[in-house]
């Protein structure tokens, strides 16, 4: 049974092993299958970096609903014309994009709260009109 047990890869997107979409149940002949390739070209997406499937504890590769997704994105990218280089630069590229919009989210969620946070301070320290101070002037009137 220890077979059985997987050693993840960590994961470079982001998302948490244990969703599942990244459980790892699907043995080489089947993921091959299901992304319409021949299994040594997963082993060829393997070696290039363009997909790292997890490992049973003997060494067998699993792959997850997440690597065919990534299969059939590098199957679109390839049928473009891009040769394994520009795939893996592209992949690599909208990794990034997805990396920068989710932090420009958080800034954007951050600055909100912190205007948000300001004029809640201002309204503390606002003084109503009709309570504000007048200056007095002599003659007993206030001066407008």
């Amino acid at each position: 049974m220890s077979q059985d047990r997987l050693e993840h890869p960590s994961g470079a997107d982001g998302l948490p092993q244990a969703s599942p979409a990244r459980r790892a149940v699907y043995v080489i002949s089947v993921a091959a299958e299901l992304a319409g390739v021949h299994p040594q070209t997963l082993r060829i997406y393997e070696r290039k970096g363009l997909l790292e499937p997890a490992r049973t504890v003997g060494g067998s590769r699993r792959y997850s609903e997440h690597d065919i997704a990534v299969l059939r994105r590098i199957l679109e990218l390839t049928d473009t014309g891009l040769n394994l280089e520009g795939v893996k630069r592209v992949m690599e590229l909208e990794a990034e994009v997805r990396r920068l919009r989710e932090e420009l989210a958080r800034s954007e969620q951050q600055a909100r709260e912190a205007v948000a946070r300001t004029h809640r301070q201002y309204r503390r320290e606002l003084v109503p009109v009709r309570n504000s101070p007048q200056r007095w002037v002599p003659g007993g009137r206030p001066a407008s």
